[in-house]
Order: C-alpha cells, then sequence, then structure tokens
C-alpha cells in the first residue's frame, strides 16, 4: 500500500502533470501578445537609450553603465564613487574660471552699450549739479546785494557783518553779543532793540524763505544760576531773538528756527579777550529758495 501512495504522489507531481501543459501555453500566448505589441508600436531610440542609461547608472544592469547624458562628467553607480565629489566639484569650478579667462578679452557689445549709457548719466547728473550749482551762486550773491543794500540804508554797517556760504545756501548776517546782551544774559537789552528791529525789516523782505537763528559763545565756564553752561546760555539768546523778531517784525514762526551752539563752533581762537568777543555773537542766515530748506 505504501509503495502504490508513493507511486500516485510521483506521479502528480511529475514533469507530464497536465497543469504544467496549460501554464506552457498561457506564457507562450502571453509572449506572442507582447511581440506583436512591440511589433506594432514606435520606439523612441532616443527616450530609449536614456532611460538605459539612467538605469545602468542607478542599477547597474545594462552594460556601458560608464555612459553619460549630456555633456560633463560622470558619476556612476556604486557608493565608492562618492569620494571623488570634491574633485567633480572642483573641476567644474575651474572649468567655469577657466571659461571666464578665455572669454576676459572678447568683445561684448551689451557691455559696452551699458557702459556708455552709464557713462552718460553720470555726465547728465554732473552736468545738471554744475547748472543747479550756479543757479545758487547767482541767487545767493543777488541776496547779499540785497541784503547789503539795506544794511547800509538802515545805518546798521556798523553792527552786522554779512557774508555767503561757500556752499552758497545762504546768507549771513552776524552780530556781536556784546550788542545784543549784557555779559551772561539772555534779556536783549532795551538800547539794542532798535538794531535787532531794523534786522527784522530786512528780513521781512525775504517773506517764505526759512530763517535760521543761531547763539554762540566763548569757552569761558558759566557762572550763573540762570543758566547752568553756554549751551543753555546760548539757546536762550537764540530763542529770545527769535521771538522778538516773530512778534514785532511778524515774521512767519514757521520758516524761523533756533538753536544753541554753546562754545563748539568758535570763528577765531579764545585765547585773547578780543578773540572771545568775537565768538560771542548771533547768526542769522537767510536760506537760499533753491538750497532746500
Amino acid at each position: 500500500m505504501k509503495a502504490l501512495a508513493r507511486k500516485k504522489r510521483e506521479a502528480s507531481s511529475g514533469g507530464n502533470a497536465p497543469w504544467l501543459n496549460t501554464f506552457a501555453d498561457l506564457m507562450n500566448l502571453l509572449l506572442c501578445f507582447f511581440v506583436l505589441l512591440f511589433a506594432m508600436s514606435d520606439v523612441d531610440g532616443a527616450k530609449f537609450e536614456q532611460i538605459s542609461v539612467s538605469m545602468s547608472n542607478s542599477f547597474g544592469i545594462f552594460d556601458g553603465g560608464g555612459s553619460a547624458l549630456g555633456q560633463g562628467q560622470l558619476i556612476s553607480s556604486g557608493m565608492t564613487q562618492l569620494n571623488n565629489l570634491g574633485q567633480y566639484f572642483s573641476n567644474m569650478g575651474e572649468s567655469s574660471h577657466k571659461s571666464d579667462i578665455e572669454n576676459e578679452g572678447e568683445f561684448d557689445p551689451t557691455t559696452e552699450e551699458n557702459t556708455q549709457e552709464g557713462e552718460g548719466e553720470e555726465a547728465d547728473i554732473t552736468e545738471a549739479m554744475e547748472k543747479i550749482a550756479e543757479e545758487m551762486e547767482a541767487v545767493s550773491a543777488e541776496m547779499y546785494d540785497k541784503v547789503s543794500d539795506l544794511t547800509e540804508q538802515y545805518n546798521l554797517n556798523d553792527y552786522v557783518e554779512l557774508s555767503i556760504d561757500p556752499e552758497f545756501q545762504f546768507v549771513q548776517l552776524s552780530l556781536k553779543g556784546s550788542i545784543l546782551f549784557n555779559s551772561g544774559k539772555a534779556e536783549i537789552m532795551e538800547e539794542a532793540k532798535p538794531i535787532l528791529s531794523k534786522i527784522g525789516e530786512i528780513l521781512q523782505t525775504f517773506d517764505g524763505y526759512t530763517i535760521e537763528i543761531e547763539g554762540h559763545t566763548d569757552n569761558v565756564p558759566m557762572n550763573s544760576s540762570t543758566y547752568k553752561d553756554n549751551n543753555w546760555l546760548s539757546s536762550a539768546r537764540a530763542l529770545n531773538a527769535a521771538e522778538f523778531l516773530i512778534q514785532n517784525k511778524k515774521l512767519d514762526p514757521t520758516k524761523v528756527k533756533y538753536s544753541g551752539r554753546g562754545e563748539y563752533e568758535p570763528i577765531t581762537s579764545n585765547a585773547t579777550a578780543e578773540g572771545r568777543a568775537k565768538n560771542r555773537r548771533i547768526e542769522i542766515k537767510i536760506f537760499n529758495e533753491l538750497s532746500g530748506k
């Protein structure tokens, strides 16, 4: 009985089993079907080559794994090739640098055109700035002549010194501090008010212009209970002068500025009494309309 059962098992698993014939026929039919499909298809040779090389680089299952797509160095499949990455990128940089050097002497019409346009723009800007400077100089000179005539008309030549800013932004009237104030004080002396009033009449002729009043002192330390230092004293003097002109000559307060500069902008040395007297002053600046102020 055992021998009979073993023969039946060998017969059922042998090479002549009926299901193997059916499976073989199915594989043949499928092979014929795919061959027929391939024969009917239109194969793109370029894409096939790219896919083949890509698969080769990734898995190494095709011959010719050393090929590359496009131009440039190939990093082939395999982890050992990662050691060459540094050299690969270095070579790329050298190639780019060499290319730049080789092309350095070549003429680029676009670059030449841009350079000419840039030089033209700079020339236009320079020319415009020169014209503005010339106009400012002419206007400031006209302002100076007008102030000079009015100063002479009001008999202020003994009290006022006139000057023009080197950059032609303003015309300046400078008064000695001793004319307007007592030593260490910021209140305008009564005998000085007619002088300041005449100056206000000159300023009225420049309605709409920016006017700046600055107070200056010498470097002698303050000894007063009212003002703790020269900055406070010079600021108070400038403010009092501005208020006098605004209230008595109706100057536009939005156009009048005032500040104290203390001892920090001397016009001469403080080593002598005469020099200190010159440094104690009030400056009134009438700004040119073209100055932007």
